[in-house]
């Protein structure tokens, strides 16, 4: 039998190997091309520093301090490549002194071998050398957000007070102020937070901290936040000083604002109900007329308790001084009865609007005088929208007498829509003053004798005003 030879048609077989490689290359190439892919943020990660702090001197990037990475790969490779795997330096060893100019060097450690190569762009980072200084700034604290409802934020203190800045000098001279900023909303306590070092320039814009250093170390920066809670309570007047003039009495006393928000430690507010204004504070001494007195109201504060605001520390009081056998009663437009308001039409009036009433007659009556559910006013002759000066009619006891005539401003207009009904079919609100300042009409058609007792009224407020 004749035996095979390795080296039979040696010349075909070399042939064929070397179209066989050929052919792994092009299927290879096909199935899982070379190509590029860019990586764009990538850090350039600065070294050899000392060539440059060990003189003295600082740098600073001009321009990004990042780059662009375009890597020339297989597909596979492509695929798999993240840009945390990709490292950017520039070596200050190789700094072009004339220029400023380092170039930037890439590396991909996970994948040598398996990537044909990886460039930055641009190549070079642009350095700038100069002489390093510092700056010492006090530190501001800068809260963000709101403390929690019924508190209020006390004192703030920062720790520590200043910041040392060093640094380039061109970016120490962008340098306007220094804070510790920190978030609030929402504290109800007082607590000791940490904060951030931010740095503004002289139009308030934030600066970028990458280039400088500071003092603060691992401690950083802390801000002792005082949380106290606020209340509202009234003012009043414990009386006045003096006696008015003969044939006057003192009746009593108006102060606006009615009530004040005050703040303090819980122990310090546990007690306080009330501002009281003593009657030294305003004298009625021979007056024919109301006394008005503007007093300083924070002389009257008690111990570790302010005013939430600061501007509003003075209220205004009247001491109503009055002729004996005469008394003013000031009363909302809100509480005057309407009657016979016609069905298309509703009143509207300043929520706050009021009138006074002057009556006289027997003082020991005057003084016990509730005239609360006894004004009124009557609409019958008014039946199209407009504003008009209405006369106010005042049911009062006999021997006391409304001294002059009174008017209501009231605007009358078209009745907007009807409120949606209930599932009884009766509708929301009838009768009820609306929270605009209107009144709606069914309040005189409640009850079938309005109009007999509307004429007993006017009557009765004719005969009293006269």
């Amino acid at each position: 039998m004749r035996k095979y030879k390795l080296t039979t048609n040696l010349g075909l077989k070399i042939m064929a190997f070397i179209f066989s490689a050929f052919l792994w290359l092009i299927v290879v190439n096909l199935d899982n091309p070379v190509g590029s892919q860019t990586f764009s943020g990538i850090p350039v990660t600065i070294v050899n520093e000392d060539i440059i702090t060990s003189a003295g001197d600082v740098y600073q990037v001009i321009g990004e301090d990042s780059v662009s990475v375009v890597v020339y790969a297989n597909r596979e490779t492509r695929q798999k490549l993240t840009a945390d795997d990709i490292i950017a330096t520039a070596d200050i060893a190789e700094m072009d002194t004339s220029t400023g100019l380092v170039p930037v060097t890439i590396t991909i450690p996970e994948y040598i071998g398996q990537y044909e190569s990886a460039e930055a762009v641009p190549r070079n980072l642009r350095i700038q050398r100069e002489k390093s200084g510092r700056k010492v700034l006090p530190l501001t604290a800068e809260t963000g957000g709101d403390v929690g409802d019924g508190y209020i934020m006390g004192e703030v203190t920062v720790d520590p007070e200043n910041v040392t800045i060093t640094g380039a000098e061109s970016l120490l001279d962008q340098i306007y102020r220094a804070a510790a900023k920190v978030d609030i909303d929402g504290i109800s306590q007082s607590e000791e937070l940490q904060a951030a070092l931010v740095l503004y320039d002289v139009n308030g814009n934030e600066l970028s901290q990458n280039q400088l250093e500071n003092n603060l170390g691992e401690n950083g920066l802390t801000v002792s936040i005082e949380i106290l809670r606020q209340k509202s309570v009234p003012v009043v007047v414990a009386g006045v000083s003096g006696r008015p003039a003969e044939g006057y009495q003192y009746t009593g006393y108006t102060v606006e604002p009615e009530s004040v928000q005050i703040y303090g430690s819980d122990e310090d507010l546990e007690d306080v109900e009330e501002i009281s204004i003593p009657a030294s504070a305003i004298s009625v001494s021979g007056a024919e007329d109301p006394v008005e007195q503007a007093v300083d109201i924070t002389l009257y504060l008690p111990d570790g308790v302010r005013l939430v605001d600061t501007n509003s520390s003075t209220v205004n009081i009247t001491a109503l001084v009055e002729e004996e056998g005469t008394r003013t009663i000031t009363l909302l437009v809100s509480s005057i009865r309407l009657n016979n308001l016609v069905n298309s039409l509703q009143a509207n009036y300043e929520p706050d609007a009021e009138i006074s009433l002057r009556f006289s007659g027997d003082q020991a009556a005057l003084e016990t005088l509730d005239i609360s559910n006894a004004v009124s006013v009557d609409l019958s002759g008014y039946m199209r929208p407009g504003t008009y000066e209405i006369p106010v009619y005042v049911n009062v006891p006999d021997g006391i007498t409304l001294t002059s005539e009174a008017v209501v401003t009231l605007t009358l207009v078209e009745k907007e829509e009807e409120q949606p009904q209930d599932g009884d079919g009766t509708q929301n609100g009838s009768g009820d003053q609306n929270q605009d300042g209107t009144q709606s009409s069914s309040d005189s058609e409640s009850e079938p004798e309005t109009q007999g007792d509307t004429q007993t009224e006017e009557e009765q407020g004719q005969r009293t005003a006269e």
